[in-house]
């Protein structure tokens, strides 16, 4: 239930943006211009705030990022961390999946890879409130429809 001074002060939302930029690395160009600019939202305050807050991952690693657009030409964003078919892409050393995933297996990764990668997305604002069983569940669901085989150990 909000408070009173909560309803108040709410500022009349104009939209709601997804992004995927790299982290550190985020410049002015015709994706940011277009997704922002329609909003008359600072572009270049965006791209500093984005890189700062960026700048403990390694550089082109895809962040997720969800911008509220107010319609005083304010906005709030929030980074998410990668997503997991990036994280298993990673982990099993392949640039894409399987073209057929249940018939052809485009490489295996261990339960350990898998445990590291739901750690991480456990710190995920929609995650955060997730046993890091349900995670590992979902990251393991993930990886069979990339092609990726899970096993306890590598033989």
């Amino acid at each position: 239930m909000s408070t009173l001074k909560e309803i108040l002060t709410r500022r009349p939302v104009a939209a709601t943006i997804r992004l995927t930029l790299p982290a550190g690395q985020a410049k002015m160009g015709q994706t940011i211009g277009q997704m922002l600019g329609q909003y008359k939202l600072n572009q270049m305050a965006f791209v500093k705030d984005f890189n700062a807050r960026t700048q403990k991952y390694k550089p082109d690693t895809p962040m997720g990022v969800l911008v509220t657009a107010f319609k005083d030409s304010t906005y709030e964003f929030t980074v998410r961390s990668p997503s997991v078919t990036w994280y298993l892409k990673k982990a099993a050393g392949i640039e894409s999946g399987s073209g057929r995933p249940g018939h052809v297996v485009a490489s295996t990764i261990t339960m350990k890879h898998v445990y590291e990668i739901a750690k991480v997305k456990q710190s995920d604002p929609y995650c955060q409130y997730m046993s890091l069983e349900a995670i590992s569940r979902s990251v393991v669901g993930t990886a069979a429809s990339m092609g990726i085989r899970v096993q306890k150990e590598l033989d």
